[in-house]
Parts: C-alpha cells; structure tokens; sequence
C-alpha cells in the first residue's frame, strides 16, 4: 500500500507475478483534481535491468495525426512521464508516446517552472513502448525504460525518485482535458515541485 496519495510504492516486478500485484492510480484534472472525463489509470513496476510503466486510458475519440519521433506529440492525445532521479527540479526526463505509438523523449532542464532547456538530440536507450486497444476498450500503454545508459541510479528497493504522470485527452468537441497525477493547479506540466515521489519497494 502507498504510505499517502504523494507516493507511489513501485514494487519489484517478476515473470511469474506480473502485474497482478501493483497497484493502479487514478489521474485526475490537473487545474482542478476533480475526476476526468475519460479515466486514465498508471502503475509502475521495476527489476534490476528496467522500469516498467502500464498507463490504462479509456479513449472514445483519438486525436493523433503525428507520425515522426519528436514531433510536438503534446498538441495531441498523449500520455506522458516525468522522471526527476536527482530530485532537485531542475532537470529531468521526459517521455511521451501517442495513441499510435509514436515517441518522443526528451533531458528537460528547468528553471522557474519553465522548460528552458529541451535536449530532443537524447534518446532513451534502449526503449521499448507499445500501444493496444484491449478487450474492455481501453488503450494499454506499455512503457519499458532499461536502466543501463539512461539512469545515474542502481535500481534498488529504498531509491526515491520525483515523477508524475500526465496525459492530454481531447474530446469529440475539441475540448481539451490536461490530466495528472499530481496535478499541478495549471495547465501545466512543468511544475517539478508538484512531483510525486516514486519509491521502489
């Protein structure tokens, strides 16, 4: 069980458990933290070799049209991670991927609650991403980060890292929802003191 609603106790994940053992947490309207319009659920696991990510998205009306890596995939339906190992704000790694598996990854250098620095020449080594609608009609995103050449930190029970999670979801109307984690009072992502904590268990 997670100590409060700002931590996320990421357990250790094998073959033969799986997921069944983790547990999901719900993103709600960054602005105001009242329930989505669609619900989005996230749940993490992590080995010695990788962190493993399952974001869960209902999703009635996919606006994707973007077909490259690096394309400005947040002015679409994405979801999205922020990972901050070090903790201190001010830079971190972002990861997005669209509705039709398209990636875009990113070392973010933060100033004042602003992206100031957006280095799209680093790439996740090694990253593995899928995108499938499933039997209840929801998207599944499947996320796998390997450790090796992308985090300064052995993963190991008893690390904290700052992450949230995020995603853009428009409507049939046009209506755009910004939903997160932790929401962040704003529609804004770039708010790394809104961060949740990710401990590894």
């Amino acid at each position: 069980m997670n100590m409060d609603a700002n931590v996320y106790a990421c357990k250790r994940w094998s073959e033969q458990e799986g997921w069944d053992s983790h547990e999901w947490v719900q993103l709600s309207d960054t602005v105001s933290g009242e329930a989505s319009a669609e619900r989005t659920r996230v749940r993490c696991g992590w080995t010695a070799e990788a962190l493993l990510i399952q974001f869960l998205c209902e999703d009635t009306h996919i606006v994707s049209d973007y077909t490259q890596k690096d394309e400005p995939l947040y002015n679409q339906d994405v979801v999205e991670v922020f990972i901050d190992e070090r903790c201190i704000g001010t830079g971190y790694i972002e990861l997005e991927v669209s509705p039709h598996n398209v990636v875009f990854d990113a070392r973010i250098g933060n100033e004042d609650n602003r992206a100031v620095n957006i280095d799209l020449g680093w790439n996740i080594e090694g990253l593995q991403t899928s995108v499938n609608r499933i039997e209840s009609g929801e998207l599944l995103y499947e996320i796998r980060i390997p450790a090796a050449g992308n985090f300064e930190t052995k993963l190991e029970e008893g690390i904290r890292w700052k992450v949230n999670f995020y995603r853009i979801d428009e409507s049939v109307e046009g209506v755009r929802e910004y939903q997160a984690w932790q929401p962040t009072g704003a529609v804004q992502f770039h708010m790394p003191g809104k961060f949740g904590t990710l401990l590894f268990v």
